[in-house]
C-alpha cells in the first residue's frame, strides 16, 4: 500500500456555499488509500511538504518550524529551530555526484527576511543568511552550476558556500513570486503581471565574475500570476488570477497556447471592469498546476482541468471538484490525480477514457491556440465534426478523504510502498 501524507491548516473555516458534488459511497473500493496516520508537531498551518530522499521528508509552515519525517513510520526524526516567522519558501539542495560528501541540505525562507541553511541528516544550522531587505518568497536551485538563487525585491544568487555571486536591482514592491530553471543558463520569474526571464553568465577566461542579466519582460498576463511551472525541457505554464493560462516555449519564449475562458469579456469593458463585474474572481483563478508527459492539470477556482498537451485542448474537467478553491494538486501512479481544498477535503480522481459523442463535442474555447480569435460557428463546424468522434476523458472520483476540518494546502507523494 503507498502510504501517503497531507498537510493541513490550524482552525476550522467557515462553511462554504454548497455545490452539485460528485460523490462516493462509504466503501470506496477503488481507493488505495485505507491507512491513516495523524502526524502531530506543529503548532501552526503547514504550507509546504518536500521529499528529502526515499525515506524522508520535511513540512514547514506558519509556525517557522521545520520538521523532518521518517515516509514510511510517521515518526518525527528532526525539528529544526531558527526562524521567528513564518516559513515563505524551502527547498533541498543535494550534494555534487563528485563530491565525496553525500549531505543534502535543506534552504528555508521565511519572513522574518532571512535565509537558514540546514544539515537534513543532523538538523544542524549551517548559515544563517539576513542581508535580505525584503522577505524572500521563493528559492530554487540550478543543479548544473552547482548554485541556488532567492527571490524577493531582487533576485540574488549564491554559491554552495553561501558567498553572494550577484544580484539584480529592486525589481518592484510586489516581489517575485516563483522561480523556474529554464535552458540555455536562464530562469523565470513571476513578477505581479509579468514574467521576467534573466540569464545567468558563469565566470569564463576573460571575467572572473558571475552576472546575471535581464533578458526580457513577457507582459501578456492581465492580472497577477498565481502559478509557474516547468512543463518539460521545451515548455513552462502560468496561470494568473483572473484564469489566463498560457504555454511558453523555454527556447524563445514565445505563446504556445493561450486561454482566457472563464467568463465572456465584453468588447466594451476594459480588463479592470471584467475583475470587478466577476462575483466570484477566485472561482476562475489557476491556483495551481502539475504535469506528466502528456497533460497540465490545473486546479480553477473550485474545479480540476485537464488539457492534453499534443491535443492543444481540454480532455477532462470537473468543474465542481470541492466546494472550496482547490489550493493545491499532486500527480499519482496509474492516471491518478489528487487534490486539496480550502473546505478540508481531499479527493483522488481517475483519468479515464470514454468515447466522444455527438451530442457532447469536446468545447472549442478551451485553451486554443493563440493566434485563431474567436472561432465563428460555420468555422467550427468541420472542428466539431472532428471531435465528435475523437477519444476523450473524464476525471471521475475515485476517493473521498475525510480526516481534515480545515483548509488543506499542501500534498506529497511519497512514493513508499510496503
Amino acid at each position: 500500500m503507498l502510504r501517503w501524507l497531507i498537510g493541513g491548516g490550524r482552525e476550522p473555516q467557515g462553511l462554504a456555499e454548497k455545490s452539485p458534488l460528485q460523490t462516493i459511497g462509504e466503501e470506496q473500493t477503488q481507493n488505495p488509500y485505507t491507512e491513516l496516520l495523524v502526524l502531530k508537531a506543529h503548532h501552526d498551518i503547514v504550507r509546504f511538504l518536500v521529499q528529502l530522499d526515499d525515506y524522508r521528508f520535511a513540512s514547514a509552515g506558519d509556525d517557522g518550524i521545520v520538521v523532518v519525517w521518517n515516509a514510511q513510520t510517521g515518526e518525527k526524526l528532526l525539528e529544526l529551530n531558527g526562524h521567528t516567522q513564518k516559513i515563505t519558501a524551502i527547498i533541498t539542495f543535494p550534494s555534487l555526484e563528485s563530491c565525496e560528501e553525500k549531505n543534502q541540505l535543506i534552504l528555508t525562507a521565511s519572513a522574518d527576511r532571512r535565509v537558514i541553511v540546514w544539515d537534513s541528516d543532523t538538523g544542524r544550522q549551517v548559515q544563517r543568511i539576513s542581508c535580505f531587505q525584503s522577505t524572500v518568497k521563493c528559492l530554487t536551485v540550478l543543479q548544473r552550476l552547482d548554485v541556488w538563487l532567492s527571490g524577493g525585491n531582487d533576485l540574488c544568487v549564491w554559491n554552495r558556500k553561501l558567498d553572494l555571486l550577484c544580484k539584480t536591482s529592486h525589481l518592484s514592491d510586489t516581489g517575485i513570486s516563483a522561480l523556474v530553471e529554464i535552458p540555455k543558463n536562464c530562469v523565470v520569474a513571476a513578477v505581479g503581471k509579468e514574467l521576467i526571464i534573466f540569464r545567468l553568465v558563469a565566470p569564463t577566461e576573460g571575467s572572473l565574475e558571475w552576472d546575471i542579466l535581464e533578458i526580457k519582460h513577457l507582459l501578456d498576463h492581465q492580472d497577477n500570476i498565481l502559478s509557474l511551472i516547468n512543463v518539460n525541457d521545451l515548455s513552462f505554464v502560468t496561470g494568473s488570477h483572473i484564469g489566463e493560462l498560457i504555454i511558453w516555449d523555454a527556447l524563445d519564449w514565445t505563446m504556445q497556447a493561450y486561454e482566457r475562458n472563464f467568463w465572456d469579456p465584453s468588447p466594451q469593458l476594459d480588463t479592470q471592469q471584467e475583475i470587478k463585474l466577476c462575483q466570484k474572481s477566485n472561482d476562475i483563478s489557476i491556483h495551481h498546476f502539475t504535469c506528466d508527459e502528456e497533460n497540465v492539470f490545473a486546479a480553477v477556482g473550485r474545479g480540476l482541468y485537464v488539457y492534453n498537451l499534443h491535443m492543444k485542448r481540454v480532455i477532462a474537467c470537473q468543474k465542481t471538484a470541492h466546494d472550496s478553491s482547490v489550493l493545491h494538486i499532486a500527480k499519482l501512479p496509474n492516471r491518478q490525480l489528487i487534490s486539496c481544498s480550502e473546505d478540508g477535503s481531499v479527493r483522488i480522481w481517475e483519468l479515464r477514457e470514454k468515447q466522444q459523442l455527438a451530442a457532447e463535442p469536446v468545447p472549442t474555447g478551451f485553451f486554443n491556440m493563440w493566434g485563431f480569435g474567436r472561432v465563428n460557428k460555420q468555422a467550427s463546424q468541420p472542428v466539431k465534426k472532428q471531435q465528435e468522434n475523437a477519444t476523450s476523458c473524464s476525471l471521475e472520483l475515485i476517493g473521498d478523504l475525510i480526516g481534515h476540518s480545515s483548509s488543506v494546502e499542501a500534498l506529497l507523494n511519497t512514493g513508499c510502498w510496503s
